[in-house]
């Protein structure tokens, strides 16, 4: 088990995103103003084409494609260091809102992940710490 980072808390703008990932949902924000993009990620205070504060979360279906990515081979940084050589990447999902991430579950992230690839979100439980951390996985098709 990894050991990632932890959101602290109060965190008014973000909390509900953590509290669905917990639940094992992927939470998303939309604008309910008639604007030209309704869909609000990352979790903010205000819509940030029309600036409404008239918001409401939504669940993702958690599916997406990666858009773009890049493999860290070597990492000193406490919670990364026991990962070896992973990935970070970009994730368009289904819904509309762009996601960094990582890609897990490939034998080897330099040759198994690519830009196209459908991905499904799951959550990484933490050795410490109460927040999953959400990852996604290769759909096999």
């Amino acid at each position: 088990m990894a050991n990632r980072p932890q959101p602290r808390f109060p965190e008014p703008h973000t909390e509900p995103f953590w509290e669905g990932v917990q639940q094992g949902e992927l939470r998303y924000q939309r604008c309910n103003e008639d604007c030209a993009e309704p869909v609000v990620f990352y979790p903010r205070h205000h819509c940030p084409d029309c600036g409404s504060d008239n918001l409401d979360w939504h669940a993702s279906s958690g599916e997406g494609t990666v858009y773009t990515f890049s493999v860290v081979m070597q990492n000193r940084m406490p919670g990364f260091i026991d990962l070896g050589a992973y990935s970070v990447a970009y994730i368009d999902l289904d819904e509309g809102f762009r996601m960094m991430s990582s890609v897990v579950g490939v034998d080897n992230p330099v040759e198994d992940i690519h830009i196209g690839q459908r991905v499904r979100v799951e959550f990484e439980e933490q050795d410490e710490g109460e927040y999953p951390i959400p990852v996604f996985r290769p759909i096999q098709e």
